[in-house]
C-alpha cells in the first residue's frame, strides 16, 4: 500500500509539468483505448458463452435448456458477489451517477473487474439485460483510479468518468458521436469546451479499438427500402405516442418488481422465484434470451420469424394473428424479464433491453396498421424508429436516442422521423414518469445528480456533514434556574429541550426569555416546558435530502433547523453552514 502511494505521488508530480489541456487529452486517449479493450473483452466473453450454450439447439424444437440456463448464470453471479467479492455490485450507469453525486468521483476498486465478470455470466447464460451499463461502470472505475493516482481534483476526475463512459458506449455500439452526446446528456451536466475535445478523443479511440478487434460490421445492419415520406408524419407521431406508453409501462414494471421482490426475505428465495419466472418466460418466448441482438436484426428487416424459433409456436409461422399476439407478448414480457433478472441477482444494463423493446414496439405498430389495411407503411423504418422512441422514453435522453439510432444503423435518411418519435415519446413519458429508469434507482436515497445545477450542487452535500452538535440541551422537566445555569456556560442562543431518553420536545431561544431570566423569584416556579415551543420545520436525517433541507430553510425563514432521527434529537443545521458548504462545492466543481 505504501509503495502504491509513493508511485501515486511520483505520477502526480510528474504530470504537473504538463499543461492541463494536453494532460487531459493524453489521458482521454489512454482511457479510450483501455475501455475499448474492456468492451471487446466483454462482448467476446458473452458471445463465446452464448455460442457454447446454444450452437446445437434445434430451432424447430422446444429447448428445455432455456428453463435452466438463466438460473445457472444468475446463481454463479450471486455466489461470486456474496462469497468471493463480498461487496455489492451496483447497477452500471446509476453507479457512475452515484459516485459523481456522493463519492467525489471515486468508484470502488472492485468495479474494475466485478461488473465485467458478473455481467458476462448473467447475459451469457440468458439474463434478459444488456452489457452497456456494466461496460460503462468498468471503464469509469478505471478512470476514477487514474484520477486518484494522479491526484486530480473533483472536476478533473469527473471528466475522466465522462471520458470512460463515452468510450464504453462508443466501443460497444461503434457510435462515437452518439457516445459523446450520451456523456453530455446523461453523465456530465456541466461540460466545458476544454473538456469537450478530450471527450472526442476518448470516443474516437474507443471506436477505433472496437473496429480493430471486432471488424467494421455495425451492430444493427439496416437496409433502406423506402425513404421518408412527409405524408407518413402523422403515423410517426402516433408511434411516438405509443412508444411513450410502452416506455412508461417499462419503467412502472421495473419499479413494481422492486416492490414485490423487496417483500421476499432472503437472497435465496429472491433468486429462486426470479430464475423460476425468468426461465419460464424465456422457454415460452426464446427471443427474450440475453441481449436479443439477433431478434432485433430480424425485426429491422420486417421479419418476425425469430418469434417462432426454438419455441412452442414454431408450427404457427404462417399465422399472422398469432405472430402479432406473440409480438405483443414479447413487448410485455421483455420488460418483466429484464426487471426479474435484476431482482433475482443478475447484473447488466437496460440499454439493450430498451432497444429490443423499441424495435418490437415499432414493428407491432406498423404491422398492425398494415394488416388493418389503413395504409402501407415501411415496416423496417418503423421498427428502426421505434428504438429511438423507447430509448428516449425510458432513459429520458432524447438526443442520445436520436444520434445513437441514426449512427448504429446508418439510418440518417430517417433522421427526421427519428426526431419526431424520440421527442414525442420523451415529452409524454416525462409527463407520466418524471424520472428516468436511472434516476429512479437512486432517488430513494437522494443519490442523484441532475442537469439542474442548483439541485446538483445540493445533491453533493451530505446532511450528516453539516450537523452541528455543540448546542447545550436542557431537560424537559427542568426549571428556569437550571436553564440559566446552562445558558451561562453556553456560547449559543438556542437550546433544544429533550427528555431523559433524548426525545426531542422543543427549543428555547434566548431572546424570547431574556425578560424573565434576570428575575430570581421566578427561577424555581417557572418550568422549561412552559417556555419552549415546537418548531414547525425540522430535518429528518433519514428521510430528507439536501434539496428538502434548502426548501425548508426557504419557507421557514429560520437560521437554524433542528435535526431528528425519528423523534430523537441529533443536532442543528444552520443556514450559514449550508451556504458555506455550497460555495465550497461550487468552487471545487468549477476548477479545471
Amino acid at each position: 500500500m505504501k509503495r502504491i502511494k509513493k508511485i501515486s505521488v511520483k505520477l502526480a508530480l510528474a504530470t504537473r509539468k504538463f499543461p492541463l489541456r494536453q494532460k487531459m487529452i493524453a489521458l482521454s486517449i489512454v482511457i479510450g483505448f483501455f475501455v475499448g479493450l474492456i468492451a471487446v473483452l466483454m462482448k467476446t466473453m458473452v458471445f463465446k458463452i452464448i455460442e457454447f450454450l446454444t450452437a446445437n439447439l434445434d430451432v424447430a424444437n422446444n429447448n428445455y435448456q432455456y428453463l435452466l440456463y438463466p438460473a445457472i448464470g444468475i446463481l454463479a453471479t450471486v455466489l461470486f458477489i456474496k462469497f468471493i467479492l463480498r461487496k455489492p455490485v451496483r447497477d452500471g450507469i446509476p453507479n457512475v451517477l452515484y459516485s459523481i453525486s456522493k463519492q467525489h468521483g471515486i468508484i470502488n476498486t472492485h468495479n474494475t473487474f466485478s461488473s465485467l465478470i458478473t455481467a458476462a455470466l448473467t447475459v451469457g447464460f440468458g439474463g434478459s439485460v444488456g452489457l452497456e451499463g456494466p461496460t460503462v461502470v468498468t471503464g469509469a472505475a478505471y478512470g476514477s483510479r487514474i484520477g486518484k493516482l494522479l491526484g486530480l481534483n473533483y472536476k478533473q476526475t469527473v471528466s475522466l468518468l465522462g471520458f470512460a463512459s463515452a468510450a464504453a458506449m462508443s466501443a460497444i455500439f461503434k457510435a462515437p458521436i452518439a457516445a459523446i452526446v450520451f456523456a453530455l446528456e446523461v453523465i456530465l451536466f456541466d461540460m466545458t469546451m476544454s473538456a469537450l475535445v478530450p471527450l472526442l478523443f476518448a470516443s474516437i479511440t474507443a471506436a477505433l479499438t472496437s473496429y480493430f478487434f471486432l471488424g467494421q460490421t455495425v451492430l444493427y445492419p439496416f437496409d433502406f427500402i423506402e425513404d421518408f415520406n412527409l405524408n407518413q408524419t402523422p403515423y410517426y407521431i402516433g408511434l411516438g405516442l405509443f412508444a411513450a406508453l410502452v416506455s412508461t409501462y417499462f419503467i412502472k414494471i421495473y419499479v413494481f418488481s422492486g416492490i414485490v421482490f423487496d417483500k421476499i426475505k432472503g437472497w435465496f428465495w429472491k433468486f429462486l422465484v426470479g430464475v423460476g419466472l425468468l426461465g419460464l418466460l424465456i422457454f415460452l418466448l426464446p427471443s427474450l434470451y440475453g441481449e436479443g441482438y439477433e431478434a432485433v436484426n430480424g425485426a429491422l428487416k420486417g421479419d418476425i420469424s425469430f418469434i417462432f424459433d426454438n419455441g412452442l409456436f414454431y408450427n404457427y409461422q404462417d399465422n399472422v394473428l398469432i405472430g402479432l399476439l406473440l409480438l405483443t407478448s414479447i413487448i410485455v414480457f421483455k420488460a418483466m424479464a429484464t426487471s426479474i433478472t435484476f431482482r433475482a441477482g443478475g447484473v447488466g444494463g437496460v440499454f439493450a433491453p430498451t432497444l429490443f423493446v423499441g424495435t418490437m414496439t415499432g414493428l407491432l405498430f406498423v404491422k398492425t396498421l398494415n394488416q388493418m389495411g389503413v395504409t402501407h407503411l415501411p415496416e423496417s423504418s418503423f421498427a428502426l424508429v421505434g428504438m429511438a422512441g423507447l430509448l428516449a422514453g425510458v432513459v429520458h435522453a432524447p438526443l442520445t436516442a436520436i444520434f445513437l439510432i441514426a449512427e448504429i444503423t446508418g439510418g440518417y435518411k430517417l433522421f427526421f422521423p427519428i426526431m419526431i418519435v424520440a421527442s414525442t415519446s420523451y415529452a409524454l413519458s416525462k409527463h407520466f414518469s418524471p424520472r428516468s429508469i436511472y434516476t429512479i434507482q437512486l432517488k430513494k436515497r437522494g443519490d442523484i445528480i441532475t442537469h439542474h445545477k442548483d439541485n446538483a450542487m445540493l445533491s453533493m452535500m451530505q446532511i450528516d456533514e453539516l450537523i452541528e452538535t455543540d448546542f447545550d440541551t436542557i431537560n424537559y422537566d427542568a426549571n428556569l434556574r437550571q436553564l440559566v445555569e446552562v445558558i451561562t456556560k453556553s456560547h449559543r442562543n438556542v437550546f433544544p429541550v429533550v427528555e431523559n431518553d433524548n426525545t426531542f420536545c422543543g427549543i428555547i431561544i434566548l431572546d424570547q426569555i431574556r425578560n424573565i431570566m434576570f428575575k430570581p423569584e421566578l427561577y424555581d416556579n417557572t418550568l422549561v416546558s412552559s417556555l419552549m415551543f415546537t418548531p414547525t420545520k425540522t430535518i429528518d436525517i433519514d428521510g430528507d435530502d439536501m434539496e428538502a433541507v434548502a426548501t425548508k430553510f426557504q419557507h421557514s425563514g429560520k437560521y437554524n433547523l433542528v435535526v431528528l432521527k425519528g423523534d430523537k434529537y441529533v443536532g442543528f443545521v444552520s443556514r450559514a453552514n449550508v451556504f458555506s458548504h455550497y460555495r465550497d462545492i461550487l468552487k471545487d466543481f468549477s476548477e479545471e
